[in-house]
């Protein structure tokens, strides 16, 4: 009899999703448990240099044991692209080269303001609001992915 020993999670269906709200200052961060049921936001990454933004987010991804990355398309609400989608479709495939791990776009129309919303009826000051939309953004774009797995 062959026993084999696995090193972490392999099975793809049973590892995390790290879902990415890209801007040019900053990446709202979350990440899924590992059944995908829940989105937990993780800190907001300031940008520096793009070399170590990406070197940044593969040690995100290793240590939370992600198995797909998962990046807010930001489309016009027509649905059309621009540039900024077009920034992150060049982004994702760096990111994809750097980590090694599958890339999905997923529709980020709505989320931002949604993320806005939602701290502005929190009651919490604007600095604070400032610093957090980011991160809330990421995670409603990943509960949307993982609503929409789940149906």
């Amino acid at each position: 009899m062959r026993v084999t020993v696995h090193q972490g999670n392999e099975n793809p269906e049973q590892r995390r999703v790290l879902a990415l709200d890209v801007g040019k200052r900053r990446i709202g961060l979350a990440v899924s448990d590992p059944l995908g049921v829940t989105a937990q936001g993780l800190d907001t990454l300031e940008r520096t240099t793009i070399r170590e933004d990406l070197a940044r987010l593969a040690e995100i991804a290793s240590s939370k044991d992600v198995g797909l990355l998962l990046l807010g398309n930001p489309l016009h609400m027509s649905g059309r692209e621009g540039r900024q989608a077009e920034y992150v479709r060049e982004f994702a495939g760096r990111l994809g080269a750097a980590t090694g791990l599958p890339v999905k776009f997923w529709d980020e129309r709505l989320t931002t303001v949604e993320a806005q919303r939602v701290l502005r009826e929190s009651g919490i000051s604007i600095a604070k609001r400032a610093r957090a939309v980011d991160r809330l953004a990421a995670v409603l774009l990943l509960e949307s992915y993982l609503d929409a797995c789940r149906s």
